[in-house]
C-alpha cells in the first residue's frame, strides 16, 4: 500500500496538521487496515449533500464516543477543491482521524480515472480494490458496509487470536506477550496446549 502513496506526503487533518512523509511512517498507519478514498469538494452540491452521511459513517466507524476500538480503517480525502482555504474549509467538517494529501495533488484522481466527484474508492492493505462504489454503499448500507468490506479484505483481526494462531509468530507489540499469558499458551513438545479457567 505504500507503493500507492510513493512520493506523497500525507497529513493529519489536525491542528498540527501533522505530516506522514516517511515510508515508515504511512506503513504504521496503513499496515493491516482498509483504505478509503474519498474525492471531494466543498463547492460541489452532491457533496455537500453527502457530507453528512460521511461525517456519520466515519464517526460510527472511528470515534471514541461510538466504539470502543476504531475500525481498522484509514480514510484519506482527495481535494477537487479551486482554492486550498476551500480545502481547509471542508476539512474542518471532517473527523480528526482523517488524512489529506496536499492541495492539488492529482496523482491518485488520474490513477483512478476519477470523473465523477463526490466519488469513493476503497483498497485492501495491499492495494487491492475492493469497491469503486463506495458513496452509493454508504448512503444505502450506513456502516453495515465496513463489514462487507472488511470480509472482502480478507484481513485476519490480529486482536482475537486462536491458541494456534500463536504458532510461530512473530512478536509485533509489547501487548502481544501480555495476550499470550492471559491466554495461557503454553508449548509442549510438539503441540499447544490452551488453557481455560
Amino acid at each position: 500500500m505504500t507503493d500507492l502513496f510513493e512520493g506523497v506526503t500525507l497529513i493529519v487533518n489536525n491542528r498540527d496538521r501533522d505530516q506522514l512523509d516517511t515510508p515508515q511512517q504511512l506503513e504504521n498507519k496503513v499496515r493491516n487496515k482498509l483504505v478509503l478514498l474519498y474525492f471531494g469538494s466543498r463547492e460541489c452540491p452532491k457533496c455537500q449533500e453527502f457530507t453528512p452521511v460521511l461525517q456519520e459513517f466515519t464517526n460510527q466507524l472511528l470515534d471514541e464516543f461510538y466504539v470502543e476500538r476504531a475500525a481498522q480503517l484509514v480514510p484519506v480525502y482527495v481535494s477537487q477543491d479551486q482554492t486550498e482555504e476551500k480545502e481547509q474549509q471542508y476539512l474542518r467538517t471532517l473527523h480528526k482521524k482523517w488524512l489529506y494529501l496536499p492541495f492539488q495533488d492529482r496523482k491518485l484522481q488520474k490513477m483512478y480515472n476519477i470523473n465523477i466527484i463526490p466519488s469513493i474508492i476503497v483498497l485492501k492493505p495491499n492495494g487491492d480494490l475492493i469497491t469503486r462504489n463506495g458513496v452509493a454503499e454508504i448512503s444505502t448500507l450506513g456502516v453495515g458496509c465496513f463489514k462487507n468490506w472488511w470480509e472482502a479484505s480478507e484481513i485476519i483481526d490480529r486482536n482475537f487470536l486462536l491458541a494456534e494462531d500463536f504458532e510461530d509468530w512473530t512478536w509485533k507489540s509489547m501487548t502481544d506477550p501480555l495476550r499470550q499469558l492471559k491466554y495461557k499458551i503454553k508449548k509442549t513438545g510438539e503441540e499447544k496446549v490452551h488453557e481455560i479457567d
